[in-house]
């Protein structure tokens, strides 16, 4: 009831905020295993993608330190994201990640690693990776833009313009591969590719100017 209500509460509230612009959005798969790779800016998607994609649960990591905080602590476990420990193989909370894949869950990350405040793509983090070998299952790049000048047009009493664009779901291609990190980045490369291309030119970032060696990880899935 409480999950119910605050998905209400989201709805309306990035709805007043934001001019949301997501079209085919009730395409997005409902139901499978599914792991979906962002860009991060840290302003306003998770709320928006929880209240969008809604009812099918969506989850993710998030840094540890963040249950400190009192609101966060009871947000976070009502929304069932899982706490990582930052700079470590944090073998636990991958365990609990593909439970939550296998459960229902959509599990979110993004190959950035961090928080990008200009909506400019960073170069992503070859760690990234990890749970996308080890669960197996279908990914799918959903992005958004415009939402980086949210606090800078809420000062200004301003909407916000939103956009949200998904692609086809693949599956990683990784038999006989022996991984090493510069074949862990060339997928995190890959992975990120697939999320420019469904961005504006202005947003790509490092992605304008990143090269790929011949092979190539990603299978369409069909």
């Amino acid at each position: 009831m409480i999950y119910n209500l605050v998905l209400f509460l989201v709805r309306i509230g990035t709805g007043i905020l934001c001019r949301i612009d997501a079209p085919n959005i009730d395409q997005f798969p409902q139901k499978g295993p599914l792991l979906v790779i962002s860009n991060h800016t840290g302003q306003l998607e998770v709320a928006v993608y929880f209240g969008q994609l809604a009812p099918r649960p969506i989850t993710g990591w998030a840094k540890m330190e963040a249950w400190d905080n009192a609101f966060l602590n009871w947000l976070f476990n009502l929304w069932g994201l899982i706490p990582v420990r930052r700079g470590e193989a944090d073998t636990s909370a991958l365990r609990k990640a593909i439970r939550a894949i296998n459960d229902g869950f959509i599990f979110g990350i993004a190959p950035e690693g961090t928080r990008n405040i200009t909506g400019r793509l960073k170069r992503a983090h070859p760690g990234a990776v990890m749970l996308a070998t080890r669960s197996n299952a279908p990914i799918i790049p959903l992005v958004h833009w415009g939402g980086e000048d949210f606090l800078k047009n809420l000062v200004r009493f301003k909407r916000t313009n939103f956009h949200i664009r998904f692609g086809k779901p693949f599956k990683l291609d990784l038999e006989g591969v022996k991984m090493t990190r510069e074949i862990r980045q060339q997928i995190a490369d890959e992975m990120m590719l697939k999320i420019a291309e469904l961005m504006p030119p202005q947003y790509h970032g490092d992605y304008e100017k990143v090269t790929l060696g011949e092979k190539r990880y990603i299978q369409v899935v069909e």
